[in-house]
């Protein structure tokens, strides 16, 4: 299947058919008519002297003592041509080689007949005129035949002369259309870009502002399109985190007595244990669903100046392994360097890759701290089944689990996503793979802070 052409390879297109269009129509028309003219100009010319030249042949052929091969001679200059003349069935000639076989029969036939004509014969690939004038005071024939090399030449030269302006127009249209397209396309790149950042969380991103009156409006349009975004997104956050606050209140009463029945359970029956129980087993559940939708309204609203940090996640990586009983599994590379960041939703990050490692993906297996060119990575690999290639980034989605390749699903449906807006927070970005040795990886990647900010 023919691939198709980019908006910048059709501009430069147009402009090149453009202008070969235009320079090819101009070219064809000045060749043609410029041919024309000329050799209109010196046809006339040529009948004019042969009008001449029979005159002067008549007068002497009229003496009695005529010779024709000398009046021949006189009649013009070799190089305007040769003097044939018919006369009492003989034929004369100024010149060697030409004679009665370049005259045409149609262009003898009508001067035998009392009447002057002239006709263009080509000779040699040469234009050659040929005029015809009877004499009829001596009774003769006179032709002119007088070749148009030079013009020919001349008419040549200018055909190549065209042709190449019109092929330079067409060249220099095609590099018009490129840069034309570079400035026409260039806005859009800017508006994707801008955009691209946007919708990977960098909501303070905009457009620059511009003279142009056609770009203001797109300018102003996106501008503002952004701005109801971000508030839009700030507002839902609020909301998330207002009800996550609203909710802790009640929650916290409902644990203090779930706690004081617990103390009391051996009074309870069977039944009342059970279901004091699974109670208990909720309550956990729906308190981490309330701290992990505050902590992602946090993470969502956008890193505070006054909360970052230089964070070595080296050092993060090993407090959260080894708060999820994974430690004996970190495995560092040398200093990878530090991360500006927010060290409190950095560390809920890495704890909710770990933790979801040790739930869901059969335990942890290494986790891992590397500098890559001017970012960090962190590696966590699991001895799980690992994730379907479909569900790798379905899982980032929020309340979204795997119960068919991870097994339990217990969680939130939170944690992941948590990872994700936290990462993007920090401009970095968090994808799942296949673990080489089996299971799943997870790996964030951030940038490294410059020595130079340190």
């Amino acid at each position: 299947m023919r691939r198709p052409r980019g908006l910048r390879g059709r501009i430069a297109l147009t402009f090149g058919a453009g202008a070969l269009l235009i320079a090819g129509t101009l070219a064809g028309s000045t060749f043609f008519f410029s041919r024309a003219y000329l050799y209109d100009q010196r046809e006339r010319t040529v009948v004019r002297q042969a009008a001449l030249d029979a005159v002067f042949v008549a007068d002497q052929l009229d003496s009695a003592d005529a010779n024709i091969p000398a009046i021949l001679s006189a009649a013009g200059a070799p190089e305007s041509g040769t003097v044939v003349v018919e006369r009492d069935g003989e034929w004369y000639s100024s010149s060697l080689g030409v004679g009665r076989e370049v005259i045409p029969p149609a262009l003898a036939e009508r001067v035998n007949s009392g009447r002057a004509a002239r006709t263009t014969v080509t000779r040699d690939g040469v234009p050659t005129v040929v005029v015809g004038i009877p004499l009829t005071r001596p009774g003769a024939t006179f032709y002119r035949v007088v070749p148009l090399r030079e013009l020919h030449e001349t008419i040549r030269t200018l055909q190549a002369v065209l042709a190449t302006g019109a092929a330079v127009a067409g060249v220099s249209g095609i590099a018009l259309g490129i840069w034309a397209s570079r400035r026409v396309v260039q806005p859009l790149n800017l508006v994707a870009a801008t955009a691209a950042e946007v919708a990977g969380g960098l909501l303070d991103t905009r457009l620059p502002p511009t003279d142009d009156p056609d770009l203001a409006t797109i300018v102003g349009s996106f501008n503002a399109m952004v701005d109801t975004l971000r508030r839009r997104i700030e507002r839902d956050s609020r909301f998330a985190a207002d009800v996550a606050h609203e909710l802790r209140s009640p929650l916290t009463t409902l644990v203090a007595a779930v706690d004081v029945m617990q103390r009391r359970r051996d009074e309870l029956p069977d039944r009342s244990r059970e279901a004091l129980d699974l109670v208990h087993a909720e309550l956990d559940r729906f308190l981490q669903l309330v701290d992990s939708l505050l902590t992602l309204a946090r993470a969502e609203a956008g890193l505070e100046r006054d909360r970052l940090e230089a964070v070595s996640m080296t050092e993060l990586a090993a407090q959260v392994a080894d708060r999820a009983g994974a430690g004996a599994h970190i495995v560092s590379a040398v200093d990878p360097g530090l991360v500006l960041g927010d060290k409190a939703l950095l560390e809920r990050a890495l704890f909710n890759l770990v933790n979801n490692a040790e739930r869901h993906g059969g335990g942890v297996s290494a986790v891992r701290v590397e500098r890559r060119d001017d970012q960090v990575a962190v590696l966590v690999d699991d001895e799980g089944p690992g994730v379907p290639v479909t569900e790798r980034e379905r899982i980032f989605e929020r309340f979204a689990t795997n119960r068919a390749a991870r097994g339990s699903s217990s969680g939130t449906g939170l944690g992941l996503a948590l990872v994700a807006q936290t990462v993007t927070a920090h401009e970095g970005m968090v994808w799942c793979t296949a673990n080489p040795s089996g299971g799943a990886r997870f790996v964030v990647r951030m940038p490294a802070l410059p020595e130079d900010e340190l």
